[in-house]
């Protein structure tokens, strides 16, 4: 492996991205030296033992730090023009919540603060959908839905929330924030191995046949180029103080099987719709597993809670004030399973 590294010297080109090495951070990188080359120098902010073999061979500065840890921050911010704020971490248990506190929140606000210590020109946050509100019924929702009392005791979606609120903080302190909110990314990601996500694996279990039931609720789905790409249009367009639904269509768990069922080589079965007790035996099982083996549980309680709800946003904001196109889902997914 060779990672090109470039000059730190100040340059008003220079932007940073932190969690450089992971999902969306890693195709962030790839993105702003797709559209800028040379022109643009871009830093990658790595915890210590990060893989990097997904930055092999790309113009990125590497630099060991943390989002949780603010000395680490302060010299790697220095003649930044721009942040993108990828760090973070998804999970849906209880027994991650305060994980998931340390990370999406203090870590914003350490990135926040970090910004404005350094004059910052701009900092860009990957948000989610998850930090919005949900309609009823699979209404669609938009940037302004209002965040629902039982959301606050999901544990992502609160510290996505919270998260979201250190930027309007650091607004009020003067920072120019404005925020991408992706629905549910899947894909594969450019790199050697390719990039991916629990949520694209998912796609490949249900593609092989080896998940019977689906849930009664619903996803909104996009791809993870679409999302790396609404980064860039984010920092390029973006009104300051906004949020930016990134999604390309909303989809039932029904649905998302039948149009996997679709495609060549499956063996999707005749899947059927999971009955009400078996969401919180399998909620049950999950948690369990995780306190055995110390891992992230796929299936939660508080997944399997979400499940039973349609999570239905709208992207009209993004295609009218970013100019975002998107991938259409079929394409997506017959992507992901090829």
């Amino acid at each position: 492996m060779h990672l090109n590294t470039l000059s730190s010297n100040s340059n008003s080109g220079n932007v940073l991205v932190t969690g450089a090495s992971g999902y969306i951070g890693s195709q962030v990188v790839k993105e702003l030296n797709r559209v800028y080359g040379e022109s643009l120098r871009i830093r990658g902010l790595v915890r210590r033992h990060s893989d990097l073999s997904v930055l092999a061979g790309m113009p990125v500065e590497i630099i060991r730090g943390d989002v949780t840890d603010p000395v680490s921050l302060i010299e790697a911010f220095r003649d930044v023009q721009t942040v993108f704020h990828c760090a973070g971490l998804v999970a849906y248990t209880k027994n991650y919540r305060r994980k998931l506190h340390e990370a999406n929140v203090t870590g914003t606000a350490n990135v926040v603060n970090a910004c404005l210590f350094n004059n910052v020109g701009r900092l860009v946050v990957t948000s989610s959908v998850a930090a919005l509100g949900v309609m009823d019924g699979g209404a669609l929702a938009d940037e302004e839905t209002p965040f629902c009392e039982w959301q606050k005791r999901i544990a992502y979606m609160e510290s996505k929330r919270l998260a979201e609120l250190e930027g309007m903080r650091g607004i009020a302190e003067g920072l120019d924030v404005v925020m991408v909110n992706p629905g549910v990314v899947i894909g594969k990601g450019e790199g050697v191995p390719a990039v991916s996500n629990k949520a694209t694996e998912a796609v490949q279990t249900i593609y092989e046949g080896k998940i019977p039931l689906y849930p009664s609720g619903g996803i909104s789905l996009v791809d993870i180029s679409d999302v790396a790409r609404a980064h860039v249009e984010a920092w390029n367009k973006g009104e300051a103080g906004e949020r930016y639904i990134v999604v390309s269509d909303n989809l039932s768990f029904g649905e998302l099987f039948a149009m996997i069922r679709t495609f060549s080589g499956n063996r999707v079965r005749r899947a059927v719709s999971a009955m009400q007790p078996m969401y919180g035996i399998a909620a049950v099982a999950g948690e369990l597993v995780a306190l055995v083996t110390g891992m992230r549980p796929y299936i939660s309680i508080e997944s399997m809670r979400l499940a039973q709800k349609k999570l239905f946003y709208a992207n009209g904001k993004s295609v009218e004030k970013l100019g975002m196109t998107y991938r259409p889902v079929r394409e997506i997914l017959q992507s992901v399973v090829a």
